[in-house]
């Protein structure tokens, strides 16, 4: 196993897959079963039951664990049982802050779920720091944040809201799934807890759903170790499987997913079809972006996620009914580029009344630059935009 002082991208590829003993494989191999053989009664064995370990997840585990710089990763069967398992932590008459603008399934599932247990769910500008501060009550048990936010690339301070928390007793969980931890380290920012959709940049080729939490304390392991066996939300061995060889090259592929994404911004925010360009990586110009500063000092790429805003529901479906190469599609961080429009797919369960209040209109669509030749890409967004 790779020392634990090595590179990023020797650990991504080395940690938690060893050679296997028995036969020299160097790829973790595919765990299927579901049980194991037990020498003895009471012999508490490392493995007994997949639903409570796995090997092939073990050594998923391992891995996100050490790239994210945290002490122990647990992974889900969705980026939303990720969340789920995080909100266990609660109990009836917490108080819960949450970012206003994050992936439309994150409210969906504290309102209509969670909020039915007691627990009390509050929504705020956390790039604001008086906001937060403001609603911070004595029940406050958790902050959850997303940076950048999901579609309108608006960044927190992490460390400056880490230090609000902790001043207050919270723990801040942060959803890292937009930059990955290759672009940022949200556990070396001061944050507790870190969430991804690992379907997305971790996995890369759009074959593998899951999620994950990697945490920095005994009582996180002990309690979403606990989840994983209770709940039984858990990855199976075939996801976890696929989502270490995504890892092996996530490096790679975030660097060609920069790369791409800058072009495509700077191409995007001079074109007169395009009404504003949302990208953390616009330093200059009317579509800069307002904390260009704040995305160089917590972030060591820019990333590839963008949104634009076309102006109108018709120019955004003649825009994503024209696209040659690119695909329109749910989800994103594939290979491939994929366009959504968030008014109708990530975020419909809000209604119109609550993509107003954060922003969210029906001429925006929201880019997933992949890995293609950039080239190509430009000449297939113009076309389109011409359309």
């Amino acid at each position: 196993m790779a020392p634990s002082n090595t590179g990023f991208a020797t650990r991504a590829i080395h940690v938690g897959q060893p050679p296997d003993p028995t036969n020299g494989a160097v790829n973790v191999p595919l765990y299927l079963s579901s049980t194991y053989a037990q020498a003895n009664i009471g012999g508490n064995p490392e493995y007994d039951y997949s639903r409570a370990s796995n090997p092939t997840r073990t050594a998923l585990e391992l891995c996100l664990a050490s790239i994210e710089g945290g002490l122990t990763a647990h992974v889900f069967g969705s980026g939303m049982a990720a969340i789920a398992a995080l909100v266990t932590m609660l109990k009836t008459g917490d108080h819960v802050i949450c970012g206003a603008n994050v992936y439309g399934g994150t409210p969906r599932l504290f309102n209509q779920i969670f909020a039915n247990y007691g627990i009390d769910f509050t929504y705020v500008d956390t790039s604001n720091l008086e906001s937060l501060k403001a609603a911070i009550g004595p029940q406050t048990r958790l902050v959850h944040i997303e940076t950048p936010t999901n579609p309108l690339m608006k960044l927190t301070d992490i460390a400056a809201v880490a230090d609000i928390c902790h001043n207050n007793g919270i723990e801040l969980s942060v959803d890292n799934t937009f930059m990955s931890p290759y672009f940022q380290r949200p556990l070396e920012l001061g944050a507790d807890i870190v969430m991804h959709s690992t379907t997305k940049f971790l996995n890369g080729h759009s074959d593998g759903i899951g999620g994950v939490l990697t945490g920095t304390k005994p009582e996180h392991t002990a309690k979403f170790d606990f989840v994983e066996k209770a709940v039984g939300a858990i990855l199976s061995p075939f996801e976890s499987w696929l989502i270490l060889r995504g890892v092996k090259t996530l490096a790679v592929r975030m660097k060609q997913h920069d790369a791409n994404g800058r072009a495509i911004a700077d191409f995007l925010s001079t074109h007169k079809k395009v009404k504003q360009v949302f990208y953390p990586g616009l330093e200059t110009g009317p579509n800069a972006h307002p904390q260009f500063e704040l995305a160089r000092k917590q972030m060591s790429g820019f990333g590839s996620m963008i949104t634009i805003e076309l102006g109108s529901l018709d120019n955004a479906k003649a825009f994503t009914s024209n696209l040659k190469v690119a695909t329109l599609a749910e989800s994103l961080g594939g290979v491939e580029s994929l366009v959504s429009h968030p008014a109708t797919m990530t975020h419909a369960g809000l209604g119109k009344e609550g993509r107003a209040k954060i922003g969210i209109t029906e001429g925006m669509v929201r880019l997933s630059i992949g890995i293609e030749e950039v080239e190509d890409l430009i000449q297939d967004f113009d076309q389109a935009l011409s359309q």
